[in-house]
Formats: C-alpha cells, structure tokens, sequence
C-alpha cells in the first residue's frame, strides 16, 4: 500500500467562467426531522465552489430548506428519483435520509443508474449494510464516508474493533466495494485499495452532529468540479479537517458547530 503524504491541489477555475462550468451536484438527502442534515450537505457543496447544488426532498420539506439554503434548488422526490440526475456532475447520497424502505430502494436505483461519481453517506450506508450481502453495482466511482459505527454495520463488525484496527477496516472497506473508502475519526484514513493517505488536519471539535453532512457536500462539490475520486476525498477531509482547526482558534474546540464549517472551508479554500 503506498502512502500518500501530498495534498492535491484545488480545482482550477476559469476567470471568465459561468455557474455551469463549475459542475452540478446532486443531493438525495433530508427527512422528516432531519432536514437540518440536508441543509448542512448543500452548504458544505457551496462553499465549497460547485456551481449548482440541487437537493432532493419530500414536498413538505422544500420551502423550509429553501428558506435555509436560497442559493440551492430543490427537486421533489418521488420513488423513480425522476429528474434526480439530470444535469449532474457528481451525487451526495445519504445525509439525514432516514431507515425507509423507500429510502433504501432510491439509495440502490441511484447507485445503480448513475453515470457520474458520488459520495455515498450517513444513512444511505446504513441502508446497504452489510455489504457482504449486496455486491456492488454501481456503474460510477463512488467515496464511502462512514464514522466507525456506520463501517461496522458494513463490514459486521462492532466500533471498538474498527477503532482497533482502522487501517484493516478502510483496506476492507474497499476490498468488498473496489471503491474509495474514508473512514472518519481522529486520523480520517482515505484508501482506494492501492493507496493510503492519512489526514493530520482537524480537532476533536469536529466531533459534532452534521460535521460529517459538511464534509459528504464538500467532497461532492470537488467531485463535480471534476477532480478524481481519491484526490477529491484526500482535499475534501483536509480541508475540512483545516476549516476545523480555524473554528477552533477562533472560538473554541467545545463550542465548535457543524454550523460554523462551511463559511471556514471558504476560508481555508482562499
């Protein structure tokens, strides 16, 4: 396994550009008591310089996350996932999505459909484990962002033993999926099976409901702009890990909310 110690570098991005040259991110998220998990995904993509973001929700949830989030659009969703993809150049699965049948059903048509790269997140991984039981469909590069919880459910595993041997679980992560694996926590670990990188930036003060739904955004809105999936993943947790950081100085680790990130990666991005 080779390690990998340098960041990649941002996105170029052409001065006479538009907001359709900067990629689309599309985002199934969000539900009845978790909207606020919707509206941190869309933030963390924003900021960090997609240029369209396009939420998918339950009708009732449409006009408050609007209200929240003015710069993003939004799409019904109904069961087919109509429209979910058109125009995209990356995906976000997952965030504050729910336990559904019908949650679970969206998760594995959109996998299975898409022909652009995603970051597959939060409940949408709870809804494909274990994933000794599901072999991988999916026809694009996808990112698995699980906390230690969400990758013992995948693998069959408890979080104790994932926290014992982080990189077994991520090179794990990735052998059952051929995908690129981040597993979060002090220490984040990005794998792709054959290369390794181990994120030194961010604090426990990260360790705060919905700073995962930021991140999942973030590396969506890199995704979209064209970087490859590894490079996406590496820059998305150090970035995240450094506006972190920022938030830390500045107020303090125990009073740092997920809130507080996506206007810092816009910093951390300068």
């Amino acid at each position: 396994m080779k390690r990998i110690t340098k960041i990649p570098g941002f996105p170029s991005r052409a001065e006479a550009g538009h907001k359709g040259s900067f990629g689309t991110v599309a985002v199934l998220a969000g539900s009845a008591g978790m909207l606020g998990a919707a509206i941190l995904t869309a933030r963390g993509a924003l900021r960090g310089g997609v240029g369209l973001c396009r939420v998918c929700l339950p009708a009732d949830l449409m006009a408050p996350f609007t209200i929240a989030v003015p710069a993003a659009t939004t799409l019904r969703r109904v069961d087919s996932l109509r429209g979910f993809l058109e125009g995209a150049t990356a995906m976000v699965l997952g965030p504050g999505l729910g336990s559904s049948k019908a949650g679970g059903v969206q998760v594995h048509r959109a996998i299975a459909t898409a022909t652009v790269p995603g970051v597959i997140d939060a409940d949408a991984l709870n809804l494909l484990a274990p994933l000794k039981s599901r072999p991988w469909g999916g026809r694009s590069p996808s990112v698995l962002t699980p906390h230690p919880g969400e990758a013992a459910r995948l693998l069959g595993s408890s979080s104790a033993a994932i926290q014992e041997g982080r990189r077994a679980a991520v090179e794990e992560l990735c052998a059952r999926t051929g995908q690129i694996a981040v597993l979060k926590g002090q220490g984040t670990l990005v794998c792709d099976g054959s290369r390794l990188f181990h994120n030194r930036s961010g604090n426990d003060g990260l360790a705060t409901g919905g700073s995962g739904d930021v991140l999942a955004g973030l590396i969506g809105a890199l995704l979209a702009q064209g970087m490859e999936p590894f490079e996406a993943a590496c820059l998305g947790v150090h970035v995240h890990g450094k506006a972190g950081d920022l938030v830390a100085r500045r107020l303090s680790k125990p009073g740092l909310i997920a809130e507080d990130l996506p206007l810092a990666i816009a910093e951390v991005m300068r």
